[in-house]
């Protein structure tokens, strides 16, 4: 995506005349949320910029800045937890494109994390997860990919430092002592990790739906 991403943030390159994080912003007014926090990291000023307060939206967005380089997934969320409060929250990544409906995601109290998975797509055969008959994600066989969408407790993250961390060890350890459920989602779902991938959702919106 160098050559897309080099003087833009990949939450801002368009599809169908509107921005990948557009869609996330209109799905979760739809759901009913009206508070969103927003990560920044490269290029943040022009996320800031364009999106504003998020009152065209209907919603109230701030952001939270993890400075230029970024403390990937869960770094970012231990940075933001402050202005999180002590409920469950959803994520969802900037770099997806999904109809999934964000009012349908639910955390049981018995759990410290609910994921959305998605069939292995071509670009990600190895998987990450499985679900088991109880509805609990396990380490073993991956069926599934993590879409990027989930909900968490703040327990989740209790003790850990902000620094730059990935979510997939956190999520893993806590898979281990049966915390984190799942479901998996059979609707539309995109990575949008590479411009022919970029090339192909824009590719979608002309065909009928």
């Amino acid at each position: 995506m160098k050559h897309l991403t080099e003087h833009c943030p990949k939450p801002l390159l368009q599809a169908n005349g509107k921005y990948l994080i557009e869609y996330h912003l209109e799905a979760l007014h739809r759901a009913g949320i009206r508070e969103v926090i927003i990560n920044t990291a490269y290029l943040a000023e022009q996320i800031h910029s364009t999106l504003g307060d998020g009152s065209k939206y209907g919603l109230q967005i701030t952001f939270s800045h993890e400075g230029d380089e970024g403390l990937e997934t869960a770094g970012g969320i231990i940075k933001a937890l402050p202005l999180l409060g002590d409920d469950p929250f959803l994520v969802v990544n900037g770099d997806v494109w999904t109809n999934y409906d964000f009012s349908k995601v639910t955390l049981n109290a018995k759990v410290l994390a609910h994921l959305v998975l998605v069939k292995n797509p071509e670009h990600h055969p190895q998987g990450d997860f499985g679900i088991n008959t109880q509805g609990l994600l396990i380490n073993q066989p991956k069926q599934y990919t993590f879409s990027g969408i989930g909900i968490y407790s703040p327990q989740l993250f209790a003790g850990r430092l902000c620094e730059k961390q990935a979510l997939a060890p956190i999520i893993r350890d806590a898979i281990d002592q049966a915390q984190i459920s799942g479901e998996q989602y059979c609707g539309e779902w995109m990575d949008i990790g590479t411009p022919e991938r970029l090339t192909q959702l824009k590719a979608s919106f002309a065909l009928p739906h």
